[in-house]
């Protein structure tokens, strides 16, 4: 039955097969994404992510429910930002400014991990339908991750760019674009409304180079 369900989604082309391959692979980032600003956070001396059961890979724990719809209207989510309180660190501007890098560090991880796996095991797992299901997640894992990575990387408020950014300013004007960060969240959605088209050849372009890494990691190791 399980065999089944898994051939389903292989042959099947609809809403629900789409959205299984695309929203799990996508928590997953978001939520390690979010797991690793909370983690550096905590080391860095914030304990506020861990005080409100946030350092866990449980996605439940950071679902943003609209976000979570955007990903399967609009190929594209969030997940709800790990609260970090900058206070709490010795060199505030540059704690946060580590604690944002750690986000989109831990995706390009999380992507040269996945991309080792695939190599290895690509040729038993594609010989079951549980297998290739697996194999297009991992798949989709990976090109989500870099994605993501360099997404957040625009130094566009609230993304984290523009908190690496700002670290290089003055306190003045650090404290006054912090306090208006969140109107940045305006700019971002009218960006990706104006520019989506952009941003869909941009996945398709990281997809495209996945591919060329993925051949590389393959031909090393087998």
């Amino acid at each position: 039955m399980i065999n089944d369900f898994f051939t389903y989604l292989l042959t099947v082309d609809n809403m629900a097969s789409e959205a299984f391959f695309r929203v799990i692979p996508a928590l997953f980032c978001i939520t390690f994404h979010e797991l690793a600003h909370g983690y550096t956070a905590y080391r860095l001396g914030d304990n506020t992510a861990k005080n409100m059961g946030r350092l866990t890979l449980n996605p439940i724990k950071h679902i943003d429910i609209f976000g979570l719809l955007m990903m399967l209207i609009a190929y594209f989510g969030w997940a709800k930002p790990v609260p970090v309180d900058m206070r709490n660190f010795k060199r505030p501007k540059w704690g946060m400014a580590i604690t944002a890098l750690a986000g989109p560090l831990s995706n390009i991880l999380l992507t040269i991990a996945v991309l080792l796996v695939l190599g290895l095991v690509f040729t038993p797992m594609r010989q079951t339908a549980a297998g290739l299901v697996a194999l297009i997640m991992m798949r989709r894992m990976a090109t989500i991750g870099i994605a993501l990575a360099i997404f957040n990387m625009l130094p566009i408020p609230p993304l984290d760019g523009s908190k690496i950014l700002f670290s290089l300013l003055p306190d003045r004007y650090y404290l006054i674009l912090m306090k208006y960060e969140q109107y940045g969240m305006l700019v971002l959605f009218a960006g990706l409304y104006f520019f989506r088209n952009a941003l869909g050849q941009f996945i398709g372009s990281v997809s495209d180079v996945f591919d060329i890494f993925f051949n590389l990691t393959y031909s090393l190791v087998n």
